[in-house]
């Protein structure tokens, strides 16, 4: 089974889809953590962002690597030529960068590729943003979740004073509200609801809440 959870940045995809796994004990997929992972290594080799062929041939040349203890459904590292960037691509740099690099037709038929064979033949909960329209156009679940801008900002603001980053929450907002306007414009794969997923505004709503949500669906569609 594939339960299949998008939407937009911050909107609570990451949190409770490690939340949705570790409940249901299946392997988690965080496919924008492979985006933000060819972002930051085209950052690292001086990549222009709007060289299309360069940044294709190093998503193809780069496979993205997730490493997972024995039996947990969550990954420990993310690796990407060798390097271990679990931490690396969530950097402001990479925030800014990470749109324009998915938004290239050949990064992403790429990275598609590898996250279906990296789901082949198991019940995984896959995030990202067209995971029920392009990547698994046939999950048996489909969740779309949303969330105010200021409510996205605020959760954003705070990841990124955790990890040591400082900035204003005007800023994280301004940058959000960019990066949703590409993903949603983009001509491959733009950011859009599944017209047959289940859209949750997780605006003001726990965690437990939201994973209760979807597991009840889970459990309806087996």
């Amino acid at each position: 089974m594939i339960i299949a959870i998008d939407g937009p940045a911050a909107s609570g995809k990451s949190t409770v889809a490690k939340a949705v796994a570790r409940r249901l004990d299946v392997r988690h997929l965080d496919t924008g953590a492979m985006y933000r992972a060819v972002a930051w290594l085209a950052l690292e080799e001086g990549i222009a962002l709007d060289d299309r062929a360069s940044l294709a041939d190093l998503a193809s040349a780069n496979p993205v690597e997730f490493d997972y203890a024995h039996g947990a459904p969550v990954a420990t590292s993310v690796r990407i030529a060798g390097l271990d960037v679990t931490s690396a691509i969530r950097s402001p740099e990479v925030d800014a960068a990470v749109s324009p690099v998915a938004a290239v037709h050949g990064v992403r038929e790429t990275l598609v590729a590898q996250q279906r064979t990296l789901a082949d033949a198991r019940d995984t909960v896959v995030e990202g943003r067209d995971i029920g329209t392009v990547v698994f156009p046939d999950a048996e679940v489909k969740v779309f979740l949303t969330a105010s801008a200021a409510e996205r900002a605020r959760r954003r603001q705070a990841d990124l004073v955790a990890q040591g980053h400082a900035v204003e929450q005007a800023e994280v907002r301004s940058r959000l509200e960019r990066r949703d306007h590409i993903d949603s414009t983009r001509t491959a794969s733009p950011l859009e609801a599944a017209t047959d997923a289940e859209i949750l505004d997780t605006t003001g709503m726990s965690v437990d809440r939201v994973v209760d949500a979807i597991v009840t669906r889970v459990e309806a569609a087996r």
